[in-house]
């Protein structure tokens, strides 16, 4: 990938603070990976589209250190679930047999797995040597009439975030508008409903929470065309372009994929969270604000009315339960401000969220959220999360999973809130999901006993003797 072009993808026109006399998007330090590289960015993007195979050009350790470190759902193909890689050694960078082994590697992928479509990964070790993934992507894909997408991404180029943005790059150029959508089912037309089509862009499926949402879709009559990436099947990135609306889920990862869709198709984008009672109802208004079908709003508000009366009710006796208690919230991105809506909704505080991966939109949007006097944290270190901790007297530290040592380390409540989790907390009823992790966290009953002196540490404080601890 040239300069010009990272250039371009770092600095998006439709972030709004790149158009200020202030730093843009972060810009890439080469060598400064920390959090993630290009390459594990991009694959972290694409590998949720599920019947597609995932190929790593480079060394095994490539592959090893980023697949399946998010933890999206499929509801049908599990190949994204098999790593691949062509496992470069010493010899063939020495011997220059790395197209060939690439070569080879789709050809075993086709006739094993027959995969929908085959996406190449380039890494650190094959753009060093000047493997061209673009010239064998064509000539794979002339020779077995399987499309091959080539994803330059190696590692070296810059953060995890930049590579979410060469992955909708490769999207855009590669797949997205070289098909065209099925034709709306007959039983959505004869119920006398109009159906809409609508992207879902940077939602990604985690713990398959999105599937506490997509009934409500199908009931207004919204027909998900493509999802980018959480749960997706390559014909339905391919139709992308015919879709009527894109809502972006995080503006951090694939904002340029909705950008281009406007300039090219005229779609608007709008960005929204399904964190929350408050932002899932705002994301369904704005959809039928977008739309303006005077029948979808009406369904719309009155399935709004419907859902947040029922999980209310189921929410209060919880909610009564956490009411009050105080959040120290550490994550980034869309959730930076989302997930502070979710807690709001249950009347709890947040003392102080995390911005490191945040846009200056999300920012404003936790000024907006928690006003001006919103505390924003960027320092991740243990020290210093304990240190706001103690200082914001919190209740409970909610973050990710390389945080949860920290938290056990320490004695205080931990909830992950990243793509490691193991629930999906998404829409109405992902919010009984949220609660009841947040219930079982704060008032475990180990808490009181790990926060106790131990045995040995009360006697050594009275000067006995610590054997007399085994009569």
């Amino acid at each position: 990938m040239k300069a010009a072009e990272i250039a371009q993808l770092l600095n998006e026109p439709a972030c709004v603070h790149n158009n200020k006399d202030k730093s843009g998007c972060a810009k890439t330090k080469p060598g400064a990976t920390a959090g993630g590289c290009s390459f594990d960015g991009a694959q972290i993007a694409l590998l949720p589209i599920a019947d597609v195979a995932h190929i790593v050009h480079g060394p095994s350790a490539c592959a090893g250190n980023a697949w399946d470190n998010r933890g999206t759902r499929s509801s049908g193909p599990t190949l994204y679930r098999i790593g691949m890689t062509t496992d470069l050694t010493e010899e063939d960078v020495i011997m220059g047999r790395g197209e060939k082994r690439l070569f080879h590697a789709i050809k075993q992928a086709i006739d094993d797995y027959a995969p929908k479509a085959v996406f190449l990964y380039s890494t650190c070790v094959a753009a060093l040597i000047g493997d061209d993934l673009g010239a064998v992507a064509r000539a794979a894909t002339e020779r077995w009439g399987v499309p091959v997408v080539p994803v330059d991404c190696a590692g070296f180029y810059g953060t995890k975030n930049l590579g979410n943005r060469i992955a909708g790059e490769a999207m855009f150029r590669h797949v997205i508008g070289t098909r065209e959508p099925e034709p709306v089912p007959e039983s959505a037309q004869r119920a006398g409903i109009k159906v809409h089509d609508v992207n879902l862009i940077g939602e990604y499926n985690i713990a398959g929470e999105f599937w506490y949402v997509a009934p409500l879709f199908d009931e207004l009559g919204l027909r998900i065309l493509g999802s980018l990436s959480g749960d997706a099947r390559f014909h339905e990135v391919q139709t992308m372009h015919r879709a009527k609306v894109s809502m972006v889920v995080c503006a951090k990862a694939l904002l340029n994929v909705a950008r281009k869709l406007e300039e090219n198709y005229g779609m608007p984008f709008f960005e929204g969270s399904f964190y929350g009672i408050t932002d899932t109802s705002q994301a369904f208004r704005d959809f039928a604000g977008l739309l303006r079908d005077p029948g979808l709003t009406a369904r719309t508000e009155a399935m709004i009315a419907r859902e947040e009366a029922k999980i209310r009710a189921a929410l209060l006796p919880w909610a009564e339960r956490l009411k009050g208690k105080r959040a120290l919230l550490y994550t980034g991105g869309v959730k930076s401000w989302s997930v502070v809506s979710a807690l709001q909704d249950l009347g709890m505080t947040v003392v102080a969220t995390g911005t490191k991966k945040s846009t200056e939109e999300d920012k404003a949007r936790i000024r907006e959220i928690m006003g001006d006097d919103a505390k924003m944290i960027t320092d991740g270190s243990p020290t210093a999360l304990l240190q706001a901790y103690k200082d914001y007297q919190a209740d409970i530290l909610i973050a990710g999973g390389r945080n949860l040592y920290t938290a056990l380390k320490a004695r205080i409540p931990f909830l992950d809130i990243n793509q490691e989790r193991e629930f999906g907390y998404a829409g109405y009823d992902g919010m009984l999901e949220l609660v009841r992790q947040l219930a079982l966290t704060i008032e475990s009953p180990v808490w009181d006993k790990v926060r106790k002196p131990a045995p040995w540490a009360a006697q050594k404080a009275v000067g006995e003797p610590l054997m007399a601890a085994r009569t």
